[in-house]
Protein backbone atom coordinates (compact mmCIF):
# COMPACT_ATOMS: atom_id res chain seq x y z
CA UNK A 1 0.00 0.00 0.00
CA UNK A 2 1.30 3.44 -0.92
CA UNK A 3 1.34 5.86 2.02
CA UNK A 4 2.86 9.23 2.83
CA UNK A 5 6.01 7.35 3.86
CA UNK A 6 6.45 5.58 0.51
CA UNK A 7 9.51 6.61 -1.46
CA UNK A 8 9.30 7.03 -5.21
CA UNK A 9 11.82 5.99 -7.87
CA UNK A 10 11.40 6.32 -11.62
CA UNK A 11 12.88 5.49 -14.99
CA UNK A 12 13.19 8.40 -17.42
CA UNK A 13 13.51 8.10 -21.18
CA UNK A 14 11.91 8.90 -24.54
CA UNK A 15 10.12 6.73 -25.44
CA UNK A 16 9.68 4.81 -22.19
CA UNK A 17 6.31 3.01 -22.12
CA UNK A 18 7.96 -0.21 -23.34
CA UNK A 19 10.24 -0.35 -20.28
CA UNK A 20 10.29 -3.45 -18.07
CA UNK A 21 11.88 -1.52 -15.21
CA UNK A 22 8.59 -0.80 -13.37
CA UNK A 23 7.66 -4.48 -13.49
CA UNK A 24 11.05 -5.66 -12.27
CA UNK A 25 11.60 -3.06 -9.57
CA UNK A 26 8.09 -3.06 -8.15
CA UNK A 27 8.39 -6.84 -7.84
CA UNK A 28 11.70 -6.28 -6.06
CA UNK A 29 10.27 -3.73 -3.64
CA UNK A 30 7.37 -6.04 -2.83
CA UNK A 31 9.54 -9.12 -2.33
CA UNK A 32 12.14 -7.17 -0.35
CA UNK A 33 9.61 -5.48 1.92
CA UNK A 34 10.79 -2.04 0.84
CA UNK A 35 8.27 0.81 1.13
CA UNK A 36 9.02 2.09 -2.37
CA UNK A 37 7.14 2.44 -5.65
CA UNK A 38 8.53 2.70 -9.18
CA UNK A 39 7.06 4.45 -12.22
CA UNK A 40 8.05 5.31 -15.80
CA UNK A 41 8.23 9.00 -16.69
CA UNK A 42 8.36 10.20 -20.28
CA UNK A 43 11.00 12.93 -20.51
CA UNK A 44 11.49 14.49 -23.96
CA UNK A 45 14.92 14.65 -25.51
CA UNK A 46 16.90 17.60 -24.21
CA UNK A 47 15.20 17.59 -20.80
CA UNK A 48 17.39 15.09 -18.95
CA UNK A 49 19.06 17.78 -16.88
CA UNK A 50 15.69 19.27 -16.00
CA UNK A 51 14.54 15.83 -14.84
CA UNK A 52 17.48 15.67 -12.41
CA UNK A 53 16.50 19.05 -10.99
CA UNK A 54 12.90 17.88 -10.68
CA UNK A 55 14.07 14.80 -8.78
CA UNK A 56 16.06 17.05 -6.47
CA UNK A 57 13.09 19.35 -5.85
CA UNK A 58 10.58 16.54 -5.33
CA UNK A 59 12.91 14.35 -3.27
CA UNK A 60 12.54 11.40 -5.64
CA UNK A 61 14.50 8.54 -4.12
CA UNK A 62 16.26 7.35 -7.26
CA UNK A 63 16.29 7.44 -11.03
CA UNK A 64 16.98 4.88 -13.70
CA UNK A 65 18.06 6.57 -16.90
CA UNK A 66 17.76 5.32 -20.44
CA UNK A 67 18.12 6.83 -23.91
CA UNK A 68 18.43 9.62 -24.81
CA UNK A 69 19.34 11.08 -21.41
CA UNK A 70 22.41 9.24 -20.15
CA UNK A 71 24.89 11.94 -21.14
CA UNK A 72 22.73 14.87 -20.04
CA UNK A 73 22.14 13.28 -16.64
CA UNK A 74 25.89 12.61 -16.32
CA UNK A 75 26.42 16.36 -16.71
CA UNK A 76 23.60 17.36 -14.34
CA UNK A 77 24.30 15.31 -11.20
CA UNK A 78 26.45 16.56 -8.30
CA UNK A 79 28.98 13.71 -8.49
CA UNK A 80 29.72 10.56 -10.48
CA UNK A 81 31.12 7.15 -9.69
CA UNK A 82 34.39 6.24 -11.40
CA UNK A 83 32.67 4.04 -13.95
CA UNK A 84 30.10 6.71 -14.84
CA UNK A 85 32.85 9.28 -15.22
CA UNK A 86 34.88 6.97 -17.48
CA UNK A 87 31.87 6.20 -19.67
CA UNK A 88 30.49 9.73 -19.71
CA UNK A 89 27.04 8.19 -19.18
CA UNK A 90 24.73 7.61 -16.21
CA UNK A 91 21.96 5.04 -15.97
CA UNK A 92 21.32 5.22 -12.21
CA UNK A 93 21.01 8.23 -9.89
CA UNK A 94 21.05 7.87 -6.11
CA UNK A 95 21.34 10.08 -3.05
CA UNK A 96 24.53 10.36 -1.00
CA UNK A 97 23.58 12.68 1.80
CA UNK A 98 22.30 15.80 0.07
CA UNK A 99 24.09 15.06 -3.22
CA UNK A 100 22.71 13.34 -6.27
CA UNK A 101 25.28 10.85 -7.57
CA UNK A 102 25.32 9.26 -11.03
CA UNK A 103 26.38 5.66 -11.55
CA UNK A 104 26.45 3.27 -14.50
CA UNK A 105 25.43 -0.28 -13.58
CA UNK A 106 25.42 -1.86 -17.04
CA UNK A 107 28.92 -3.36 -17.02
CA UNK A 108 28.85 -4.63 -13.46
CA UNK A 109 25.32 -5.93 -14.01
CA UNK A 110 26.62 -7.92 -16.97
CA UNK A 111 29.44 -9.40 -14.89
CA UNK A 112 27.01 -10.21 -12.07
CA UNK A 113 24.79 -12.08 -14.51
CA UNK A 114 27.71 -14.20 -15.74
CA UNK A 115 28.98 -14.99 -12.27
CA UNK A 116 25.79 -15.39 -10.28
CA UNK A 117 23.54 -16.95 -12.90
CA UNK A 118 26.02 -19.17 -14.76
CA UNK A 119 29.20 -19.39 -12.67
CA UNK A 120 31.27 -17.85 -15.46
CA UNK A 121 34.34 -15.88 -14.37
CA UNK A 122 35.68 -13.57 -17.11
CA UNK A 123 39.18 -13.29 -15.64
CA UNK A 124 41.68 -14.76 -18.09
CA UNK A 125 39.13 -15.18 -20.89
CA UNK A 126 39.63 -14.01 -24.47
CA UNK A 127 36.64 -11.77 -25.11
CA UNK A 128 35.09 -10.14 -28.17
CA UNK A 129 32.58 -7.32 -27.79
CA UNK A 130 30.57 -6.59 -30.93
CA UNK A 131 29.43 -2.98 -30.94
CA UNK A 132 30.97 0.20 -29.54
CA UNK A 133 27.90 2.16 -28.46
CA UNK A 134 26.99 2.83 -24.85
CA UNK A 135 26.53 -0.85 -24.00
CA UNK A 136 29.70 -1.89 -25.82
CA UNK A 137 31.77 0.70 -23.97
CA UNK A 138 30.35 -0.37 -20.61
CA UNK A 139 31.00 -4.06 -21.30
CA UNK A 140 34.53 -3.46 -22.61
CA UNK A 141 35.42 -1.51 -19.49
CA UNK A 142 33.87 -4.11 -17.18
CA UNK A 143 35.64 -7.03 -18.84
CA UNK A 144 38.98 -5.23 -18.74
CA UNK A 145 38.49 -4.43 -15.04
CA UNK A 146 37.53 -8.06 -14.37
CA UNK A 147 40.90 -9.28 -15.66
CA UNK A 148 39.98 -10.59 -19.10
CA UNK A 149 43.07 -11.61 -21.04
CA UNK A 150 41.86 -9.90 -24.23
CA UNK A 151 38.99 -7.52 -24.90
CA UNK A 152 38.62 -7.14 -28.64
CA UNK A 153 36.08 -4.60 -29.86
CA UNK A 154 34.55 -5.22 -33.29
CA UNK A 155 32.61 -2.35 -34.80
CA UNK A 156 31.83 -0.98 -38.26
CA UNK A 157 33.38 2.42 -37.42
CA UNK A 158 36.98 2.29 -36.18
CA UNK A 159 36.97 5.45 -34.07
CA UNK A 160 34.19 4.35 -31.66
CA UNK A 161 35.84 0.91 -31.51
CA UNK A 162 39.13 2.47 -30.45
CA UNK A 163 37.42 4.50 -27.71
CA UNK A 164 35.65 1.43 -26.38
CA UNK A 165 38.81 -0.70 -26.49
CA UNK A 166 40.76 1.95 -24.58
CA UNK A 167 38.30 1.62 -21.69
CA UNK A 168 39.39 -2.02 -21.29
CA UNK A 169 42.92 -0.95 -20.41
CA UNK A 170 45.93 -3.00 -21.51
CA UNK A 171 43.71 -5.92 -22.58
CA UNK A 172 41.74 -3.82 -25.04
CA UNK A 173 42.26 -3.60 -28.79
CA UNK A 174 40.29 -3.07 -31.96
CA UNK A 175 39.67 -6.23 -33.97
CA UNK A 176 37.63 -7.61 -36.82
CA UNK A 177 35.08 -10.34 -37.39
CA UNK A 178 37.74 -13.03 -37.60
CA UNK A 179 38.64 -12.51 -33.93
CA UNK A 180 35.38 -14.19 -32.97
CA UNK A 181 36.79 -17.60 -33.89
CA UNK A 182 39.48 -17.44 -31.20
CA UNK A 183 37.32 -15.98 -28.45
CA UNK A 184 36.18 -17.72 -25.28
CA UNK A 185 33.42 -15.17 -24.71
CA UNK A 186 31.52 -13.38 -27.49
CA UNK A 187 29.07 -10.60 -26.61
CA UNK A 188 26.64 -8.90 -28.97
CA UNK A 189 26.32 -5.36 -27.60
CA UNK A 190 24.31 -4.09 -30.57
CA UNK A 191 20.54 -4.02 -31.06
CA UNK A 192 20.71 -6.53 -33.93
CA UNK A 193 18.29 -9.33 -33.15
CA UNK A 194 15.49 -7.18 -31.77
CA UNK A 195 13.97 -7.09 -35.25
CA UNK A 196 14.15 -10.84 -35.79
CA UNK A 197 10.37 -11.21 -36.00
CA UNK A 198 9.92 -8.64 -38.74
CA UNK A 199 9.39 -9.25 -42.47
CA UNK A 200 13.10 -8.56 -43.03
CA UNK A 201 14.95 -9.99 -40.01
CA UNK A 202 18.06 -8.26 -38.74
CA UNK A 203 21.39 -9.59 -40.03
CA UNK A 204 23.44 -11.57 -37.56
CA UNK A 205 25.96 -9.46 -35.64
CA UNK A 206 28.69 -12.09 -36.24
CA UNK A 207 29.37 -14.71 -38.89
CA UNK A 208 28.05 -17.99 -37.43
CA UNK A 209 30.94 -19.83 -39.11
CA UNK A 210 33.20 -18.40 -36.38
CA UNK A 211 31.10 -19.83 -33.54
CA UNK A 212 32.13 -23.14 -32.00
CA UNK A 213 31.78 -25.54 -29.12
CA UNK A 214 33.36 -24.32 -25.88
CA UNK A 215 32.50 -20.68 -26.43
CA UNK A 216 30.10 -18.62 -24.34
CA UNK A 217 27.97 -16.41 -26.60
CA UNK A 218 25.90 -13.68 -24.95
CA UNK A 219 23.30 -11.58 -26.74
CA UNK A 220 22.30 -8.62 -24.56
CA UNK A 221 19.06 -8.35 -26.56
CA UNK A 222 16.40 -9.75 -24.19
CA UNK A 223 13.39 -9.88 -26.53
CA UNK A 224 12.91 -12.27 -28.19
CA UNK A 225 14.19 -14.57 -25.47
CA UNK A 226 16.07 -16.67 -28.04
CA UNK A 227 17.62 -14.51 -30.73
CA UNK A 228 18.93 -15.73 -34.09
CA UNK A 229 22.49 -15.37 -32.78
CA UNK A 230 21.67 -17.57 -29.80
CA UNK A 231 20.13 -20.22 -32.07
CA UNK A 232 23.22 -20.27 -34.28
CA UNK A 233 25.50 -20.52 -31.24
CA UNK A 234 23.50 -23.39 -29.76
CA UNK A 235 23.53 -25.23 -33.09
CA UNK A 236 27.33 -25.14 -33.02
CA UNK A 237 27.64 -26.38 -29.44
CA UNK A 238 28.33 -23.03 -27.77
CA UNK A 239 26.72 -21.93 -24.52
CA UNK A 240 24.19 -19.24 -25.51
CA UNK A 241 22.85 -16.68 -23.04
CA UNK A 242 20.29 -13.92 -23.52
CA UNK A 243 19.99 -10.44 -22.07
CA UNK A 244 17.53 -10.97 -19.21
CA UNK A 245 20.34 -11.62 -16.74
CA UNK A 246 22.07 -8.33 -17.48
CA UNK A 247 18.72 -6.50 -17.42
CA UNK A 248 17.90 -7.87 -13.97
CA UNK A 249 21.34 -7.48 -12.41
CA UNK A 250 21.87 -3.88 -13.52
CA UNK A 251 18.48 -3.09 -11.95
CA UNK A 252 19.52 -5.03 -8.85
CA UNK A 253 22.54 -2.76 -8.43
CA UNK A 254 20.25 0.26 -8.64
CA UNK A 255 17.97 -1.29 -6.00
CA UNK A 256 20.94 -1.66 -3.67
CA UNK A 257 22.02 1.93 -4.31
CA UNK A 258 18.56 3.27 -3.46
CA UNK A 259 17.51 1.08 -0.54
CA UNK A 260 20.81 -0.04 0.96
CA UNK A 261 19.46 -3.62 1.01
CA UNK A 262 20.27 -6.76 -0.93
CA UNK A 263 18.00 -7.13 -3.96
CA UNK A 264 15.65 -10.15 -4.30
CA UNK A 265 17.16 -11.45 -7.54
CA UNK A 266 14.82 -14.44 -7.92
CA UNK A 267 11.70 -12.28 -7.72
CA UNK A 268 13.16 -9.80 -10.20
CA UNK A 269 14.09 -12.52 -12.67
CA UNK A 270 10.70 -14.19 -12.42
CA UNK A 271 8.87 -10.91 -12.99
CA UNK A 272 11.03 -10.10 -16.03
CA UNK A 273 10.49 -13.50 -17.62
CA UNK A 274 6.74 -13.43 -17.01
CA UNK A 275 6.49 -9.97 -18.53
CA UNK A 276 8.44 -11.03 -21.61
CA UNK A 277 6.23 -14.06 -22.22
CA UNK A 278 3.25 -11.69 -22.45
CA UNK A 279 4.91 -9.57 -25.12
CA UNK A 280 4.68 -10.23 -28.81
CA UNK A 281 7.94 -9.89 -30.73
CA UNK A 282 8.09 -6.59 -32.58
CA UNK A 283 9.91 -5.59 -35.72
Amino acid sequence: MITSETRLAAVIGWPIRHSLSPTILNAAFAAGGADWAFVALEVPEGQGGAAVEAARTLGIGGLSVTMPHKTAVHDAVDARTAVAADLGAVNCVFWDGDRLVGDNTDGDGFLDSLRADRGIEPAGMRCVVVGAGGAGRALARALGSAGAADVVVVNRSPEPAARAAALAGPAGRVGDAGDVAGADLVVNATSLGMGSAGPEPDPLPVDPAFLRSGQVVVDIVYHPSVTPLMREAQARGATALGGVGMLVHQAARAYRRWTGSDPPIDAMTTSARHALTRRRPTA
